[in-house]
């Protein structure tokens, strides 16, 4: 009986131990390698002492191809114990005629075909996992720049309909009607800020230190349009002092992400400011030093005091250049200073 049906032992532990994972593929496999045993057996070709014949090396790659798909599902215990089945199970039905050495050579045939299957498993595993690894990256990066784009355009567009509203409540102060209605406009703008802020949190939550991969990112270049676009939305005149040195790439990207930022927080927490000052130069030691400074005389609200989720993010990248990221009153109005090591400069 172990002659007739002993390779059947190991095709169905196999069977048992893929099904929940890939029941298509161990069907098709199982069926086809179980069928030729039965077609095989009712013709009396694995009568006991007989020889295996061609059916016998079809059942084999029938087995064999459960053991790879085994492996490609990435079950670790399952698979180790198919692993042991497959190499000592096949070769029971040769225990009739053959006998000592013979036998050895046959379970060194099994244990070859074994670990090939095991070889090959494992490598479309590895394949599955980068294409896993892949998608989730490519959908991490969608994320992020979601979030980037309703951070550094969405909020700042409502930032600027929340000034006008703003600036409309002064002019219309001797019209309570039509200030009221400013009023409410301004309120709404605040709550939309709010969820804005609340979606850019979630967007973040997951690991920001994932290997996707953005599109090119607007840095030192791009900062002269922006401070015109905020000029002209009737906010705060915008004065750059740029250096004429180049700024490394990741440099110059966190550092026009951070004036976005201190831009932003000017719209919505010192409405009254007339002039807001960037400047970049190279201070003691090659160190690069971003100051963005403003004349507003806000209160310190706790939402500016804590930075928002803008400043607090951009504070961990900065740290990741090696430099420090710092915001706080001056004077009559609000100061963000940030500072890059000569290494992060001269990053490309």
């Amino acid at each position: 009986m172990i002659g007739e049906w002993g390779s059947a032992v190991p095709v169905l532990a196999v069977a048992a131990a893929l099904w929940s994972r890939r029941p298509g593929a161990t069907a098709v496999a199982g069926a086809g390698s179980l069928g030729l045993t039965a077609a095989g057996a009712a013709v009396g070709g694995f009568a006991e002492g007989g020889p295996a014949g061609l059916l016998g090396v079809v059942e084999l790659g029938g087995l064999l191809a459960l053991l790879t798909v085994t492996v490609r599902s990435g079950r670790g215990w399952p698979a180790a114990g198919v692993l042991a089945v497959a190499l000592l199970g096949w070769p029971f039905r040769y225990a009739a005629p053959v006998e000592g050495w013979q036998r050895v050579g046959l379970l060194g045939f099994g244990a070859a075909g074994t670990l090939g299957a095991v070889l090959v498993g494992g490598y479309l595993w590895s394949l599955d996992g980068l294409r896993r690894r892949e998608v989730a990256a490519a959908r991490r990066a969608e994320q992020l720049e979601l979030a980037h784009d309703l951070h550094d355009f969405v909020a700042h567009d409502v930032s600027g309909m929340l000034a006008l509203a703003q600036a409309g409540g002064f002019l219309a102060a001797g019209h309570p009607e039509q200030a009221e209605v400013f009023r409410r406009i301004e309120q709404s703008g605040q709550q939309a800020l709010a969820s804005l802020d609340r979606t850019v949190a979630l967007l973040r939550t997951a690991d920001a230190a994932t290997g996707a991969r953005r599109s090119p990112q607007p840095g030192i270049a791009e900062l002269p349009l922006l401070a015109d676009r905020f000029t002209a939305s009737g906010a705060a005149e915008v004065r750059l002092d740029l250096p004429e040195r180049p700024v490394g790439r990741e440099t110059g990207a966190t550092a026009y992400r951070i004036v976005v930022e201190a831009l932003t927080n000017v719209r919505r927490h010192a409405p009254e400011a007339r002039t807001v000052a960037v400047t970049l130069r190279h201070g003691r030691a090659g160190r690069l030093e971003l100051t963005i400074a403003d004349d507003g005389g806000a209160a310190e609200s706790p939402a500016r005091r804590r930075g928002g989720h803008g400043l607090s993010g951009l504070a961990a990248r900065v740290e990741a250049l090696g430099g420090t990221l710092d915001a706080g009153r001056a004077g009559r109005g609000w100061l963000v200073t940030a500072t890059f090591p000569p290494s992060a400069e001269g990053a490309s």
